[in-house]
């Protein structure tokens, strides 16, 4: 648990100083949107490509992904659901809020869990690959039609089609096919942009919670509770319904579950501020699920880890 606690130390840190920045007017106002769109543009797709372009396709049809992924799926629909039944979001809202629902943190709290917790931090990178290569692209294109581009849908997916970050997810997922060599000289600089990718979505998120405190009345709450709980209560038990249903291994169970019980990924955050939809509400999702998860990762590490 030593890994997970230092993953969730690391990422409330930097969230920590982003919040110190706007408290003492180091960044004021809308100036932290360069910072987010720095990272959207720039930062992000160089990070995607670097982590992409090694990697191994075919590890995604693993079973536990398999799973996950299917227990995404399902979460993302029951707060569709539970959007039209209960609470009234527009498209780009219920997009989002799905998407908090369904989209872990693979990366900065998935990688110290997947090493300290799982014991191989191989699980999590074929969940990576397909939320870059799978989810991203549905919810940008989806994000980009709400846009109000009068002449379709069509031009909108086009739109979407040319984003960085799909752009570099497709690029650096057809250079691991072919498996093209990428010399120092060019990959050195993009994974020094990338490395910057993290830090500057964190930042950025910390600048946004000056102003206003999180879960305020009037914000929209009960979608964030939607989301929150469908993420960090009926992901992992979706999960291991699944998993125990598909007649996967002990271990297997195990690893599905923990992955599903991570909480939502920065990078919606990042998706909703550059767009400049459900800021709000992203937001406090993705404050709540990170306290949220940590209990309850325990608890099944605590309970399924030994069978």
């Amino acid at each position: 648990m030593l890994g997970v606690l230092q993953g969730f130390a690391l990422i409330l840190g930097i969230i920590g100083a982003g919040y110190l920045a706007a408290r003492f007017r180091v960044v004021e106002g809308e100036q932290r949107r360069v910072l987010n769109n720095v990272a959207f543009f720039v930062a992000t797709p160089a990070l995607l490509f670097s982590v992409l372009h090694d990697s191994d396709p075919a590890i995604i049809l693993s079973p536990v992904i398999l799973v996950t992924s299917l227990a995404a799926v399902l979460v993302a629909g029951g707060f569709v659901l539970a959007s039209r039944l209960w609470f009234r979001r527009d498209l780009a809202g219920t997009t989002l809020g799905a998407t908090c629902a369904g989209y872990v943190n693979s990366n900065n709290l998935g990688l110290p869990v997947a090493v300290y917790i799982l014991g191989d931090a191989a699980y999590v990178a074929p969940l990576l690959l397909v939320q870059l290569v799978v989810f991203a692209p549905a919810v940008l294109a989806i994000l980009e039609t709400t846009r109000g581009n009068q002449r379709g849908a069509l031009v909108a997916l086009g739109r979407a089609a040319s984003n960085p970050i799909i752009l570099a997810s497709v690029v650096g997922l057809l250079v691991a096919l072919v498996r093209v060599p990428i010399p120092e000289l060019v990959l050195g600089p993009i994974e020094m942009l990338g490395a910057a990718a993290i830090p500057m979505v964190l930042l950025s998120f910390g600048m946004s919670l000056r102003g206003q405190r999180a879960l305020q009345a009037g914000t929209g709450r009960a979608a964030v509770f939607a989301a929150a709980g469908l993420k960090v209560l009926v992901m992992p038990a979706v999960a291991w319904l699944l998993a125990t249903a598909f007649g996967l291994s002990a271990h297997e169970v195990f690893v599905a579950t923990t992955i599903a019980a991570l909480p939502t990924a920065q990078n919606v955050y990042n998706y909703a501020a550059t767009y400049r939809r459900a800021e709000t509400m992203v937001r406090d999702t993705v404050f709540l699920t990170t306290f949220a998860s940590l209990p309850v990762i325990a608890c099944i590490a605590w309970v399924l880890s030994g069978t």
